[in-house]
């Protein structure tokens, strides 16, 4: 993202959830503070047309966002259920979890992590949008390329020595390598065992057949006019190969074909594109032991 403005990918993912619950009911992804998060203007634009400002892309990668959303507020249900009550965010942007906090009442704590101007832009979305900041939150300003984040963490009163559920969507595209491998050895030396880890990712584009190549290149090329261009790109039996290195266990990757099915076919619920980017990438679950 550019230097001081807050992410315009964490925007389109926010109007990506949106637009579930006015168009589809959110059946996969019920968020009832998904669409007053956008601000008055934009959501009351929002409600008077949910196609409104819906480019192609944006259409076609509602589904998988929806979906990864699901994905890992389905494994926090299962981690507080388990007796974790530590859920880190990382690269929160407009999610709305911490604000409608199914498990408050267990005593769920919300780490927020991200970069420093995205979190004021959303604090100030918010503050339009009337919605109070629980006190089970906590913001962490962290910018993952040059912050350490762990530190960060503990001084925002993370407890290292009890295990926590990690949810890290739509950032490690845009990471470098380094820093990828930087906050995945951070969480893995960081979070107690019994910690949980959710992540999507984007692949590489060799061995892609020609079209979806070409759909890579300019889908990057898009991005990058936006400021925000992919550099994390990853080969996915790699990534599993430095997860098991690093030291994770039971990790499972789950594929666009997988979780269409699992999420959109069961519930009958009919979402463009559903499956769009079946080869560009997928979600991850690891834990810690």
């Amino acid at each position: 993202m550019q230097s001081g403005r807050p992410s315009q990918t964490a925007m389109a993912a926010a109007m990506a959830r949106a637009r579930h619950q006015l168009l589809e009911g959110g059946k996969v992804f019920p968020d009832p503070l998904a669409v007053p998060i956008l601000g008055r203007s934009a959501s009351a634009q929002l409600q008077a047309d949910p196609r409104h400002g819906e480019s192609r892309v944006a259409r076609a990668l509602r589904g998988p966002l929806v979906a990864r959303s699901r994905i890992a507020e389905d494994e926090l249900a299962a981690a507080v259920a388990r007796g974790v009550r530590q859920y880190l965010l990382l690269g929160a942007g407009l999610d709305t979890l911490a604000y409608r906090n199914p498990h408050a009442t267990l005593g769920l704590k919300v780490f927020e992590v991200d970069h420093p101007a995205t979190q004021t832009w959303k604090q100030e979305r918010l503050a339009e949008a009337g919605i109070p900041v629980p006190d089970s939150l906590r913001f962490v300003p962290v910018d993952f390329e040059n912050d350490a984040l762990i530190p960060a963490l503990n001084e925002a009163g993370f407890d290292s020595q009890q295990p926590a559920c990690v949810a890290w969507l739509g950032v490690t595209v845009y990471l470098s390598p380094e820093a990828q491998q930087g906050t995945l050895r951070a969480l893995r030396e960081g979070c107690a065992p019994g910690s949980t880890l959710v992540f999507d990712h984007v692949n590489r584009p060799q061995g892609l057949a020609p079209l979806a190549r070409l759909a890579n290149w300019w889908l990057r090329r898009r991005f990058a006019r936006l400021g925000e261009p992919w550099r994390g790109l990853v080969d996915p039996q790699e990534l599993q190969q430095q997860l098991w290195q690093l030291g994770y266990r039971r990790i499972e990757a789950l594929q666009p074909e997988d979780i269409a099915h699992r999420l959109f076919d069961t519930t009958g619920t009919v979402v463009a594109h559903r499956r769009a980017g079946r080869r560009f990438g997928g979600v991850v679950k690891a834990c810690i032991d």
